[in-house]
Parts: structure tokens; C-alpha cells; sequence
């Protein structure tokens, strides 16, 4: 008589997908995915017609990458297309940190 196997076919092709699934989005970080970044559905708003949908929020994994750069208390997101680095727009913002973190 034989034992069942621990991990049934099932299982194995679940944990197959979920580390397919993990492996990807951790290349999208790597390269710089705006979707992976933490920001606002509402700032998603690629073509600047007021509105972000979900067609833009899939644009912000696969299309548009972020760079992000800090100069002394000035933090900056420069947002661009993945293909031709064009740039989309740039946000800039004032980091007030306290003095026990500056030095």
C-alpha cells in the first residue's frame, strides 16, 4: 500500500504560481515599477485628463518606472515611460527631518 504523496499535484502547481507570481513582482521592483512603489491610485493619472482607471494602474506595472533621488531634505520622483524613458512628470517634496537624524 502506497502512502499519499505530502504535496499532491494540486498543491505543487499552486506553489509553482504563487512563486512565479513573487518572483515577478519582485523583478517589477527591481526595475523601478511605479505600481510597486506605494503610490495613490489617484496620482496614477498618466495622460493628465483628470481621471486614473484601471487601465492606467496597469500601466504603472508594466509601463512607467520611477526614479527617485534625494538632495539634502529635497526628495524627488521623476516618473517616465519604461520604453523610451520620456519623462511623464516629476514630484518633488521638502523632507523636514529632526536634528537627532540629520547628523
Amino acid at each position: 500500500m502506497t502512502r499519499p504523496s505530502r504535496f499532491p499535484m494540486r498543491r505543487r502547481i499552486l506553489l509553482g504560481v504563487v512563486a512565479v507570481i513573487l518572483a515577478g513582482m519582485g523583478w517589477l521592483h527591481f526595475t523601478g515599477a511605479a505600481g510597486t512603489r506605494g503610490m495613490a491610485l489617484r496620482d496614477m493619472d498618466w495622460n493628465a485628463d483628470g481621471k486614473a482607471g484601471m487601465d492606467e494602474w496597469l500601466q504603472s506595472i508594466y509601463a512607467v518606472v520611477v526614479d527617485k533621488t534625494v538632495d539634502g531634505p529635497r526628495e524627488c520622483s521623476t516618473y517616465a515611460w519604461r520604453s523610451d524613458r520620456r519623462t511623464i512628470r516629476v514630484d518633488c517634496k521638502t523632507v523636514v527631518k529632526p536634528d537627532s537624524e540629520a547628523k
